[in-house]
């Protein structure tokens, strides 16, 4: 398992990280989201195959913008 932390631009509430939660769990191999709009933080666990171009594109579709932290 790894975990792998992005940076997470737009979110300003608790609706914004449900949103970027409920996309980046879709992603294949990912276990775990934990995101902050407090601190723009986005922590992914899973598993070693994780896509992380697939990460970024999940944030993208929730509305926002990430780049690996």
């Amino acid at each position: 398992m790894s975990t792998t932390e992005y940076t997470v631009t737009g979110m300003t509430c608790g609706h914004c990280e449900m949103s970027v939660r409920e996309e980046v769990s879709e992603v294949p191999g990912v276990q775990d989201v934990q995101v902050s709009h407090e601190t723009g933080r986005l922590t992914v666990d899973g598993s070693d195959d994780v896509n992380q171009d697939a990460v970024i594109a999940a944030v993208e579709e929730a509305g926002y913008s990430a780049v690996r932290a």
